[in-house]
């Protein structure tokens, strides 16, 4: 079952790659073949995993940003936040950085600040020449570098896992780990793109251009947008809901918003990440990953076996929520740092950001949230940049999150 399981999950991407097929299509259907007639599951059981926050997410965050994309109030943030900088537009890749990171940091959930400062960093992206992906990216990075603060959700859960496992945790060191790693890979990622563009010739500093007028929709827009932070970032509402309520609100007050609104709902991209996450889900139902983890456990190096804990905290999150994995994973490393010298905090530090920077997967609700934002025409090759960078930090991040802490910070 497990290595069944493994091989289809490999077929899925093989077949999305040589079908014109979705492939959340492909995944649901495999993940009702195998849990059915294999498992021995209910239909309902299999779809039990259906990411229905993931869902609640896109669908409100794409459909309240086709409002304002439509009704200029994106243009008018667009150009207000350039204004921040003056004559230096070509800081704006660090203060999306930094924005993103700040609302984490103060307490805000990921996809809650991806959900705010994505739709403008994308635009500003367009309006100035930079890259959409290198900004998306940064975005998301911004979002992870703070997303481990004592007063966050992710520090908050981490925290707590390892008070109940009888390890006094250190807060600031985690925060700090945290921060500064991601901050590395945003400074490699701007820094990459910098070059090309100085080989190119492309300049960014140029005085921003005045905001545009608004009308009355554009206006009432920007309220919504307002209430969709204030309720995401400081009440702790799920972003999703909290866009529909402002949807709602928006087309009482002013219908004329809820115009060709509807088409910018990102579907195919919704129907692949569900359908790769259900059968993500049903591997877990069936005992694969438990079972991959007992054999982690089985290995006879302490920091070997942590090295392979963080590539399957990586691996999984890319396609599930990394929220839920941190209860998961900690527990699990917590056995291997018996005995061993390892340092603790190095440890956890390790598999949280092995955890966390997969988040940039079209997989992930950040990684959507980017795609979702893209214009219509821009996503099916913002969605295989994505793909392809998650591959790259998938494969390569686990490993160096360890090389930098465990051995570092270990006696």
């Amino acid at each position: 079952m497990i290595v069944l399981s493994v091989a289809i999950l490999i077929a899925i991407f093989i077949a999305a790659v040589w079908l014109p097929v979705n492939m959340g299509l492909i995944g649901l259907a495999a993940a009702l073949g195998l849990g059915v007639f294999v498992g021995g599951l209910s239909v309902k059981e299999v779809l039990a995993g259906f990411p229905t926050d993931l869902f609640l997410t896109l669908l409100g965050i794409t459909y309240l940003f086709g409002i304002a994309s439509s009704n200029g109030a994106i243009d008018w943030l667009v150009a207000r936040a350039a204004a921040l900088l003056g004559r230096h537009t070509g800081l704006l890749p660090a203060l999306v950085f930094l924005v993103a990171g700040v609302l984490t940091a103060l307490g805000a959930v990921g996809p809650a600040a991806v959900a705010v400062v994505a739709p403008i960093a994308l635009r500003l992206a367009r309006a100035h020449g930079f890259s959409a992906l290198m900004m998306g990216l940064l975005v998301v990075h911004g979002a992870q570098a703070g997303s481990f603060s004592p007063i966050s959700i992710y520090g908050g859960i981490t925290n707590k896992v390892l008070a109940s496992n009888g390890i006094a945790p250190d807060p600031i060191f985690l925060f700090l780990a945290s921060a500064a790693f991601n901050a590395a890979i945003a400074l490699l990622i701007w820094a990459f793109y910098a070059r090309r563009e100085a080989a190119a010739g492309i300049t960014h500093d140029a005085p921003a251009e005045a905001p545009p007028a608004l009308g009355r929709e554009g206006a009432w827009t920007l309220g919504g947008l307002a209430a969709l932070a204030t309720g995401a970032l400081l009440f702790k509402i799920d972003v999703g809901f909290m866009a529909l309520l402002v949807i709602i609100a928006l087309a009482i007050a002013v219908p004329r918003t809820q115009e060709g609104a509807l088409k910018q709902v990102d579907w195919s991209t919704i129907l692949l990440i569900s359908g790769i996450v259900i059968y993500v889900g049903l591997m877990e139902k069936l005992g694969t990953l438990a079972a991959v983890s007992d054999l982690i456990g089985r290995v006879g190096s302490p920091a070997l076996a942590v090295l392979l804990l963080c590539y399957l905290a990586g691996t999984v999150s890319a396609f599930a929520s990394s929220t839920a994995l941190l209860g998961v994973m900690i527990p699990l490393a917590v056995p291997l740092l018996a005995g061993s010298q390892l340092s603790v905090m190095a440890v956890i530090s390790a598999l949280c950001i092995a955890n966390t920077i997969v988040d940039t997967s079209p997989f992930s609700t950040n990684g959507a949230l980017i795609v979702g934002n893209s214009p219509e025409a821009e996503r099916p090759a913002m969605l295989r940049k994505l793909l392809g960078y998650a591959a790259i930090i998938v494969g390569v991040g686990p490993l160096v999150a360890w090389a930098v802490f465990v051995p570092l910070f270990s006696g």
